[in-house]
């Protein structure tokens, strides 16, 4: 007996379509900090306390940028051709920049971050550095053996420019100014540049420049190129960075005789006093530290900075010359830096005035919720810690966010801390450990972390390995164990077969009895899954169940003469001439086929005679021919049936369909 299909009457193509989930997820004030500056170059700058600005002069493009204490640059004034030396008021309502490439000292608004006033200083003038004493401000101009002192009288109703105040008319090239509201009638002097230091002291309380003090070489030092000066706050002496001797020097007003110095190292080039009279000494160094911070009267330093290296040369980045300037409260220092591609940055210094401080911190790897668990390590400094200095720890998890403050521990005589804390949550945990500082240290935070586990939770659901008819409403159950908050299971099913997603059925908080259900029409194997994502102190838990489902399929043979109920079973009686035409309709998937058995009753036993697989049209249902010259009065059966994999898919289980016995007649 041989089988062949009959030619399908229609054909019709079903398309099928996969859908793909798409999951997406958008993706302090520091202290030290540094910020890019939009300048070519940088000659002076000043700090406004009461706007919380810093002023920064760029000759290069003729303007003076203005920043906040951050280093956002919030305003420009620009049209300033060679702007150089500054000076602010009083009252900090004016910032006067001197302008050579306009004859001019500019008056801007500090407030508004605008050009005020433009004071013509005269023709050729040039003006260069600028400072405040005896109620005018005077300016520095000339060069090429015309260097001179001019002032600048802005108190009657027109200002008064008054040029060739140093009679004596030394100066090779404008000297660099600089005054103190210690000494208000007093005008310091210094020729930039030049070798040896060459330096000058006026009294100007009357109005004119009056020379009270000179000295060429002063101190016998040997010294030159001088780059910045700065008067000491209460009057008494003048601070000086020249390129050597490698230390700031330090000068009496009263005759310029040496009164000491700031020692630093080589190329020094700014210097800038605070106040509270504390020194901040600046150097052009590639690999030493570039600013150095000195108590008053004290030669070695408190604190001292090393720029970082921006650019692409082996040395670090350099301080600009002049580029130091104090807040008023002595509470941040601001440096100037640019590297060798001329790139210039304002870098931000946060407590200046105290000794660094470095702090450590250290804690086991991993950690078990409710068990304690001890912080180690250490504070450190050049100078020591009174007796019974602390850190303060907080701790950051999932049950504190925002951190926790959780103790303190106090610090051994070799800086040395411990500390011994009970994590109640698990996941990880973040101890922050801080210093606040005292008068002479400065503050110093850390942090460590800690892989804490969570504690197991159960989790099960039912079905699993259970087979289910085609269409078959099951329910499955997730049963959830002990928890801390968290009482909610997602439920999601994947069904076989990759035009189905895995989907999200049920989400819901447990009952009473820790159980959540749902209800789903089978109709492919299923993979469910029950998920716990955890709390605070238990880990999360997956479980899953897998379940198969049968196909459905139907058959029926046609052709027959007659019924009649033989053997236990409905038999088709076929005349011998008569070809039997077996039906088959089975659930559809694309490219299923379906497997024919035919048996016969041979010597008391079914025996199989025939097996063959045959594709199904895109409905789900063919028929075929069984042909030949069978044998009268011998029973046969025939069935169809899927086969897992075998039948073109393993998206369903493999399911017999029932038999169809036939008998042949003449």
């Amino acid at each position: 007996m041989r089988i062949r299909t009959l030619p399908a009457a229609t054909a019709l193509a079903v398309l099928f379509s996969s859908a793909a989930l798409a999951v997406g997820s958008a993706a302090p004030a520091l202290a030290d900090s540094s910020t890019l500056l939009p300048v070519k170059s940088a000659d002076d700058m000043v700090v406004d306390g009461v706007h919380q600005r810093v002023f920064i002069s760029d000759p290069t493009s003729g303007k003076v940028v203005a920043t906040n204490y951050a280093g956002t640059v919030v305003g420009t004034v620009d049209s300033l051709p060679g702007a150089n030396g500054l000076e602010l008021s009083a009252d900090s309502s004016t910032l006067y920049a001197a302008v050579p490439g306009a004859d001019a000292v500019v008056a801007i608004d500090t407030a508004t971050v605008t050009e005020a006033k433009r004071y013509a200083t005269g023709a050729g003038i040039d003006p260069e550095s600028v400072a405040l004493a005896g109620g005018k401000l005077w300016f520095s101009y000339g060069a090429s053996g015309n260097g001179n002192i001019g002032s600048l009288d802005l108190s009657g109703t027109d200002p008064v420019v008054a040029v060739g105040q140093d009679t004596s008319r030394t100066w090779y090239d404008a000297p660099i100014l600089d005054a103190s509201a210690g000494a208000p009638g007093t005008l310091v002097a210094g020729a930039p540049g030049q070798s040896p230091v060459e330096l000058a002291v006026y009294d100007v309380s009357s109005g004119t420049a009056s020379r009270t003090a000179y000295a060429f070489d002063p101190g016998n030092t040997g010294g030159g190129n001088l780059a910045d000066l700065a008067v000491t706050p209460d009057g008494k002496d003048v601070v000086t960075a020249s390129g050597s001797p490698y230390y700031q020097a330090v000068y009496k007003l009263s005759d310029l005789s040496a009164d000491g110095m700031y020692q630093t190292n080589s190329y020094p080039n700014a210097v800038d006093i605070a106040p509270d009279g504390t020194v901040a000494a600046g150097t052009f160094s590639w690999y030493d530290p570039d600013v150095h911070v000195f108590k008053p009267g004290v030669s070695t330093p408190v604190r001292q900075y090393d720029f970082p290296n921006t650019g692409t040369s082996s040395g670090s980045d350099t301080l600009a010359a002049r580029g130091l300037a104090w807040a008023p409260d002595a509470g941040k220092l601001f440096a100037v830096s640019y590297n060798d591609a001329n790139v210039y940055s304002l870098r931000v210094f946060d407590d200046p005035t105290k000794t660094a401080t470095t702090l450590t911190a250290s804690a086991p790897a991993t950690g078990t919720r409710g068990t304690a668990l001890t912080l180690t390590g250490k504070l450190t400094s050049s100078a020591p810690f009174p007796a019974g200095t602390t850190v303060s720890v907080t701790r950051t998890d999932d049950e504190s966010p925002n951190g926790k403050a959780v103790g303190t521990a106090t610090v051994g005589s070799d800086g040395s801390y411990s500390f011994t804390d009970t994590p109640p949550a698990g996941g990880k945990v973040t101890y922050g450990v801080s210093y606040a500082g005292d008068a002479d240290h400065a503050g110093s935070t850390t942090t460590a972390s800690v892989n804490v586990a969570r504690t197991a939770t159960t989790l099960t659901l039912t079905n699993n390995g259970k087979v289910y008819a085609y269409g078959s409403n099951v329910t499955f159950t997730a049963h959830l164990g002990a928890t801390y908050k968290n009482r909610t299971v997602e439920i999601w099913a994947d069904p076989y077969g990759s035009d189905k997603p895995n989907t999200r059925v049920k989400t819901g908080t447990v009952d009473s009895h820790g159980n959540l259900s749902v209800t789903l029409r089978l109709t492919r194997d299923t993979k469910v899954t029950a998920k716990f994502t955890g709390d605070t102190r238990y880990a999360p838990k997956t479980t899953t169940s897998t379940v198969g489902t049968k196909v459905q399929v139907s058959t029926s043979l046609s052709g027959y003469y007659t019924s009649k109920y033989a053997w236990s079973q409905t038999y088709r009686y076929f005349h011998q001439s008569k070809d039997p035409v077996f039906n088959t309709t089975m659930t559809a998937y694309p490219h299923r086929k379906y497997q024919v058995q035919v048996q016969a009753y041979v010597n008391g036993a079914w025996r199989t005679t025939d097996t063959e697989y045959f594709a199904l049209s895109t409905h789900g249902n063919d028929s075929v021919v069984l042909t030949g010259t069978p044998p009268k009065g011998v029973r046969f059966r025939i069935r169809s049936s899927y086969i897992d994999t075998s039948s073109g898919d393993n998206v369903n289980t493999t399911t017999y369909g029932g038999w169809k016995y036939f008998i042949f007649t003449s």
